[in-house]
């Protein structure tokens, strides 16, 4: 049965909010997926060392799109570890990734030359299409296991590629592998109208963020969000809210957006997590927030922590999102 998702709320969030359907049922015939592969109607998304093929705007003024192939045009270029990946459907066109990863300079030479440009994921992240950003993003990620998973976990062999590469076999041992998403917890504390924020070691003095951290075994979300909160700043947490979540893609993350209501005030940090935690107050974040928005056009807003009394991360991060809900009353 195919997959439909798109009735549920817009997320908020970047590399959320995917168009296709991933159409799962079809990954299991690999006729229909070797005759998508080669339609004239299919779509191929070309990735050269984990990072998307990126068209200039066609006019000034315009945003970027993602470098979409027909696959007649890059039928012939070398495949990395991760081949072609099905991505999914959108109506009768199917859509795909191919990792090419083994050629020498896609963007100089065959039949890619002077098209566009392999673009870093995060910076594609911010001039892309949301839609394609979400595309892009299960795509990165997929290329990424495979590249990291060429070999059997249990008995050391090479595996090979099934269902049109959501799965490698070992045909050694017949252990079957999956792709993996790692669970991260990201929280913003707050104590009435002040928000707990952090500085990472080696950031700049002025550069805050929320709280973030793996999710351990066993460990439920709620869990995660006070422990990580108290190892790192030694606040406690009383109560902890859902805000929203975000695909990762470096290399395979699910961000876990959460406000945590802090049931302690007194910050002992962790410094071999952060250099400082600081409570800062409504006002003072909202400017933050308003800055990081007004600079948006210049990725990471890198004047910001010298121009102002604090940066917060920019508006493509779930946690300018949580800042933003939290400094704005939003949701």
């Amino acid at each position: 049965m195919a997959n439909d998702t798109h009735h549920l709320p817009r997320n908020i969030n970047t590399f959320a909010n995917s168009p296709l359907d991933r159409a799962a049922h079809r990954r299991l015939d690999p006729d229909w997926i070797g005759a998508a592969r080669q339609a004239e109607t299919s779509l191929i998304i070309p990735f050269w060392r984990l990072q998307p093929l990126v068209l200039p705007p066609l006019r000034e003024g315009e945003g970027h799109d993602a470098g979409w192939m027909r696959p007649d045009l890059i039928k012939d270029l070398p495949q990395g570890p991760g081949g072609s990946l099905f991505l999914g459907v959108k109506g009768e066109r199917a859509y795909f990734a191919q990792d090419l990863d083994p050629a020498r300079s896609p963007e100089e030479e065959g039949p890619l030359a002077g098209l566009g440009e392999f673009m870093e994921m995060r910076a594609a992240g911010t001039v892309l299409p949301g839609g394609d950003a979400a595309i892009l993003a299960q795509a990165k990620a997929m290329i990424d296991w495979h590249a990291r998973h060429g070999f059997c976990a249990v008995c050391g062999a090479p595996t090979h590629i099934q269902e049109a590469g959501y799965k490698r076999v070992c045909p050694s041992c017949q252990a079957e592998h999956f792709p993996r998403t790692d669970p991260v917890v990201i929280m913003l504390a707050t104590d009435g109208e002040r928000a707990l924020l952090g500085n990472g070691k080696g950031w700049p003095p002025k550069m805050f963020s929320t709280l973030a951290g793996f999710v351990e075994p066993g460990e439920s979300i709620e869990e995660a969000v006070a422990r990580e909160v108290f190892e790192e700043t030694g606040i406690k947490v009383a109560e902890v809210s859902y805000h929203s979540t975000q695909p990762w893609p470096f290399p395979s993350s699910l961000m876990i957006g959460c406000i945590a209501q802090a049931s302690t005030t007194d910050i002992t940090i962790d410094p071999n997590e952060l250099a400082q935690a600081v409570w800062f107050d409504r006002d003072v974040v909202r400017d933050a927030v308003k800055a990081a928005e007004a600079g948006a056009g210049l990725g990471l807003n890198r004047r910001g922590p010298r121009e102002a009394p604090l940066w917060v991360p920019p508006p493509m991060a779930i946690s300018h999102q949580l800042i933003k809900a939290w400094a704005f009353e939003e949701g």
